[in-house]
C-alpha cells in the first residue's frame, strides 16, 4: 500500500433520500456513520437529460444538518454553471453550519451539453470558466477583499465574510488531461472516475509535476476515486443491480462503463480497488447498487474493512 494510512471510504445515500422523510434520512445517515464509513457524498445537476437533478450545495447542507458529525463531499459540483461569488457565499454559510466537515469536489460536467447551454454557458468555455471560478472562490474564502479581471468575471473588492474556520478542500474531478493539470495548479487533490489503476498512478505524478511548475509549496495529495459498484452475493446478481441503474442515469449502455465498475461480493469490489490504493488513492466515494439500502450500506462498510486489511 502506497501510504501508511488506510483509505477513507464514503458512499452516496440511496436515491431520493435527501428529498424524502427527514427522520428516515437522518436514520440512514446515522447508519452510515455507525457502520464506520468516513463520509457521505452527494452529486449535483441542474437539469440532467430528462430535467432531473438536485443542487449539490443544497444537498450537502441538508446532509450536514441531518447528522452532527458525518463529513460531506460533493462529487462533483458543476462550478462553471454558477457565479463564483454566490458559491463562495454558500460555502461560507455551510462552513458555519458544519465547521471542517465539507470537501468541495468540483467538475465541469459534460455528459449532457444541453444542461450547460440552458444555464447560459457555452460548453466550449467550461474549462476556462472553471479556472476563473476556482481562483475567485479561493480568494473569497480567505475573508479578504478580492479583485479579479478575467475573460468571464470582472470583480472589484468583492468580500465574503466570515471565512471558514478551517480551509475547505477543493478536489478537481475529471478524466481529461486539462482537468488533471487543473488539479495540479488549483486543487487540493483529484477525483477520478472510470480509469485504470495505472492511469491513476500516472495522474498522481502529472499533478505533482504540474504543481511544481506552478510554484506551489502545497502539492495536492487528496486523490480520490468515484466508483459505481454492484454488491450482492453473486456477480450475476450484483451486475443485475448495477447495470440498469447506470444505464438509467447516464442514458448509455452499461458496457461503456463495465470495465471500471466492479460488481460482485464486497470481497470482489475490494480486490478491484486495492491497486488504486497502491497507485496513490486516499479516498473512495462509492455509489453502491444492491437489493436494498441495508445491503448497500453493509457492503460499502465491508469494502472499507477489507481495504484497511490489504
Amino acid at each position: 500500500m502506497a501510504g501508511s494510512e488506510s483509505p477513507k471510504v464514503g458512499m452516496f445515500p440511496s436515491v431520493g433520500l435527501v428529498g424524502g422523510n427527514p427522520d428516515v434520512a437522518a436514520a440512514h445517515l446515522a447508519g452510515i456513520h455507525d457502520a464506520g464509513l468516513d463520509h457521505v457524498c452527494c452529486g449535483d445537476h441542474v437539469s440532467f437529460f430528462v430535467g432531473a437533478g438536485m443542487d449539490g450545495l443544497l444537498q450537502a447542507t441538508v446532509l450536514a444538518l441531518l447528522h452532527p458529525t458525518l463529513p460531506v463531499t460533493t462529487g462533483v459540483y458543476l462550478l462553471p454553471l454558477r457565479h463564483p461569488v454566490v458559491v463562495a457565499r454558500q460555502l461560507s454559510d455551510l462552513s458555519q453550519l458544519a465547521p471542517a466537515r465539507f470537501v468541495f469536489g468540483v467538475g465541469i460536467g459534460g455528459e449532457d451539453r444541453h444542461e450547460v447551454e440552458i444555464c447560459g454557458v457555452d460548453p466550449a468555455t467550461r474549462g476556462r470558466r472553471m479556472d476563473e471560478c476556482m481562483t475567485i472562490v479561493r480568494q473569497l474564502l480567505t475573508g479578504h477583499p478580492a479583485s479579479f479581471h478575467g475573460e468571464f468575471f470582472d470583480l472589484d473588492d468583492a468580500l465574503i465574510v466570515p471565512p471558514p474556520s478551517d480551509p475547505i478542500p477543493i478536489i478537481v474531478g475529471g478524466r481529461s488531461d486539462a482537468a488533471v493539470r487543473r488539479a495540479g495548479r488549483l486543487g487540493d487533490g483529484w477525483l477520478g472516475i472510470w480509469n485504470s489503476a495505472r492511469r491513476f498512478a500516472e495522474v498522481v505524478e502529472i499533478i505533482a509535476d504540474e504543481a511544481a511548475r506552478a510554484g506551489r509549496d502545497d502539492p495536492p495529495t487528496r486523490h480520490a476515486m468515484q466508483v459505481w459498484c454492484g454488491i450482492a452475493d453473486t456477480k450475476e446478481r450484483a451486475r443485475d443491480r448495477l447495470a440498469p441503474a447506470m444505464h438509467a442515469f447516464y442514458q448509455l449502455p452499461f458496457e461503456r462503463f463495465e470495465k471500471y465498475s466492479p460488481y460482485g461480493t464486497a470481497e470482489d469490489v475490494a480486490e478491484f480497488l486495492t491497486p488504486y490504493v497502491d497507485a496513490g488513492c486516499t479516498t473512495f466515494n462509492l455509489i453502491p447498487q444492491s437489493d436494498d439500502h441495508e445491503t448497500a450500506l453493509a457492503g460499502a462498510a465491508e469494502v472499507k474493512k477489507l481495504l484497511a486489511r490489504a
